[in-house]
């Protein structure tokens, strides 16, 4: 594996985990990165019980948002919400463990399944919001759960600055991931299992290979501790696995595969998350342990140690700024990172030798201080300008693809040869744009240029599968003509 960058930046979390107090209202976001639960099935005023499902995304398997705690539904309160108040975490809708080996799974409350797939393990995983920690390795897109993989990848690994991976979720916990493996592996007992666990001297990796070791028909597979060597789309390259429509390959990370143990073996929705709330601008970076819907502003309150500061949804280098309107943390929420906002500028920036800077190609003094953490704020320290062609976005590429050279085609708007140069194969890492002198947004370039690319084969598909059938309708209907001619011959001769 080739490339990546570990950025030296200030404001990581401590590994323990913190537990944060219940707030007294939960603002559940109607939407999240992958997912826009857009079917709202509860109504104003309805009591629900912790698991109940509370919206599906009627456009991604019925996946369901559940309630975290039971409480009192509130609609319209609050624009893209469903606010829960009055709550109540004493009791909870569990589904029972002979649900698995018998029919359809029973949904929350009694009710039917979110989705009948014709599989009971994926319907018990749908109903229990497990299913959602499984996605696509190349795309990232949720999985089908009539479709079998080819492969299945589970990460213990989170590299992007600050985000919660096997440090802070496997505390206590390896029992619990050799079951989640072992109900993996029965989900798709003719697929490879490979378990990602990091290339390091540390006594929770060397606990990990021999925990992973002794799940059957589990492969441990060891990565150097570089981000983005954890993405699931460079694994799938790094292992040689298959690629195409029809040879699917399943990732999923370690708090999924703890919820896939918790909803198998105890029938227990999944309605907690270890989150990281850290960065630059947090007076004491910490994970914590949390529900969706907990209120952003509980957590942001008295613990900014600079302000104004920029509220990042995800890592460093890959998240998204929080949507001001957004109450509460939704359902995919892997951590909030937090930068300062730019007050003012610094005189003669330029001519400053950068004591306490950083960069990538070492043209600072700070470089030297080898135990320096750069303290980043959300500004651009320069100006946006043309390419220079110095090759040090293709040194960090992960990938092995020319970042310089696809830009210069996308700029031109040649995206034939952007595709001819593989832009297909970024992985989204934002390293590329972190290192580049010239302060050029790739990542979000490529990313675009990567979504057209889809749409348009997309649309290809769907004209090829349109005229098929339109071919074979008539065909039909010739061999239905054909017939009635030879039965009138028939009566004729009769």
């Amino acid at each position: 594996m080739r490339g990546g960058y570990n950025v030296p930046v200030a404001g990581a979390p401590l590994a323990e985990v913190r537990e944060l107090p219940a707030p007294d209202r939960l603002y559940l976001p109607l939407a999240s990165r992958r997912f826009d639960f857009s079917d709202v099935r509860v109504g104003e005023g309805q009591s629900v019980v912790r698991g109940e499902v509370l919206a599906v995304d009627p456009e991604r398997f019925s996946i369901p948002l559940l309630a975290p705690y039971g409480g009192i539904v509130r609609l319209g309160e609050v624009e893209g919400h469903i606010v829960l108040d009055e709550l109540d975490a004493s009791a909870d809708a569990r589904v029972s463990s002979g649900s698995v080996s018998g029919g359809p799974a029973a949904g929350p409350g009694g009710g039917p399944a979110a989705r009948s797939t014709g599989k009971p393990i994926a319907e018990r995983l749908l109903t229990l919001g497990a299913w959602q920690y499984l996605s696509d390795a190349r795309t990232g897109d949720p999985v089908d759960p009539l479709i079998s993989p080819s492969a299945t990848i589970a990460s213990t690994l989170r590299l992007e600055p600050f985000l919660a991976g096997g440090e802070a979720q496997l505390d206590g916990a390896l029992e619990r991931l050799a079951r989640g493996l072992e109900h993996l592996r029965g989900m798709a007992p003719e697929a490879p299992l490979y378990v990602i666990v990091p290339d390091a001297d540390e006594p929770l990796a060397a606990e990990l290979r021999k925990t992973v070791s002794a799940c059957s028909g589990a492969h441990v597979v060891s990565v150097p501790m570089r981000f983005p060597f954890d993405d699931p789309a460079l694994l799938a390259r790094y292992l040689k696995l298959p690629a195409g429509p029809d040879a699917a390959v399943w990732a999923i990370p370690v708090e999924g595969v703890l919820a896939v143990e918790a909803a198998l073996t105890d029938g227990r929705p999944c309605t907690e998350r270890i989150v990281s709330f850290a960065g630059p601008a947090v007076r004491e970076p910490v994970h914590v342990r949390l529900v969706p819907g907990h209120p952003v502003a509980d957590i942001l309150a008295d613990r900014l140690c600079r302000e104004p500061a920029r509220v990042v949804d995800g890592g460093l280098l890959t998240g998204a700024v929080l949507p001001p309107e957004q109450r509460g943390i939704d359902s995919e929420c892997t951590g909030l990172t937090v930068v300062g906002e730019p007050t003012r500028q610094t005189l003669l920036a330029f001519a400053r030798p950068g004591i306490s800077r950083r960069s990538y190609n070492r043209s600072f003094v700070g470089t030297l201080r080898t135990d320096m953490s750069m303290r980043y704020k959300a500004e651009l320290s320069g100006e946006v300008r043309p390419c220079i062609a110095c090759g040090q976005c293709a040194d960090v590429c992960p990938a092995e693809i020319l970042p310089q050279v696809i830009h210069r085609h996308l700029y031109a708007d040649r995206l034939e040869e952007a595709q001819r140069t593989r832009v297909d194969l970024c992985v989204g890492c934002g390293l590329c744009s972190f290192v580049c002198p010239s302060k050029i947004d790739l990542r979000t370039e490529f990313l675009d240029a990567k979504r057209v690319l889809r749409e348009e084969e997309e649309a290809l598909r769907a004209e090829a599968e349109a005229a098929a059938a339109e071919a074979q309708a008539a065909e039909a209907a010739q061999a239905g003509e054909a017939e009635a001619a030879a039965a009138q011959a028939g009566e004729v001769t009769s």
